[in-house]
């Protein structure tokens, strides 16, 4: 593709699919040229560096939350829906995880989700620094849940590599695991009751239960 042909909007696109397939770990200039079938020069022209084409596709992944009309639902299935909206991007986009632990993040598509987030605490009834409060602890449990689905996507990559030394790894480690938590009651009492490879796993539900028990929490707060 000639560098007067190609568009920042066809980089991010493109960028976004490397990513999601490839991780943070996979996104460089000559792995994206040959996506875009352009010179890894070409690309240049278009975005500075790595780093900044990294932030133009986390923006870009942000614009697909969904943000409740607050003036139709409560409060609380607002901020139900905004966590349950963003735990699914983060698992969409696994490595949108490990760029929040490399870079500051910013742009329009976050700064729109943190303003509506802001505005859903406020409704509830929440002010100043109590909303900013209320909001981080929402998004910090979010984001705490969907490092465990990056680490899974990443596993699964190196295992799909086709390296047998991967997988011996990962069997090692579970083996290892397993012989430690059995020396622990009430782990073993889970090992014994539940498929081996089924250890370590969240149990189903784990995180509806977890934001159910935070807004909770954050209701008593305000009836205080």
């Amino acid at each position: 593709m000639a560098r007067d042909t190609l568009t920042l909007d066809q980089i991010v696109r493109t960028a976004i699919e490397l990513l999601d397939a490839e991780g943070l770990e996979g996104l460089n200039m000559r792995a994206l040229g040959n996506r875009l079938n352009s010179a890894a020069t070409a690309v240049y022209w278009h975005v500075k560096n790595k780093d900044n084409l990294v932030l133009l596709a986390t923006d870009r992944v942000w614009s697909e939350l969904t943000l409740a009309d607050l003036k139709a639902v409560t409060w609380r299935a607002a901020a139900t829906a905004i966590a349950t909206d963003l735990y699914a991007m983060f698992v969409r986009h696994p490595w949108l995880v490990q760029v929040f632990a490399a870079h500051v993040v910013y742009g329009e598509g976050k700064a729109r989700h943190d303003d509506h987030s802001l505005a859903v605490y406020e409704s509830a009834g929440f002010t100043g620094t109590q909303a900013d409060q209320a909001a981080a602890a929402v998004f910090t449990y979010v984001l705490g849940n969907a490092a465990g689905a990056a680490a899974t996507a990443s596993l699964t990559r190196k295992l799909n590599d086709g390296h047998s030394t991967a997988e011996e790894r990962f069997q090692n480690a579970l083996t290892k695991a397993q012989e430690i938590a059995m020396r622990y009651p009430r782990l073993r009492v889970r090992l014994e009751t539940q498929a081996a490879t089924d250890y370590a796993a969240a149990p189903d539900k784990t995180f509806e239960f977890g934001l159910r028990a935070l807004l909770d929490g954050l209701e008593q707060e305000l009836a205080a």
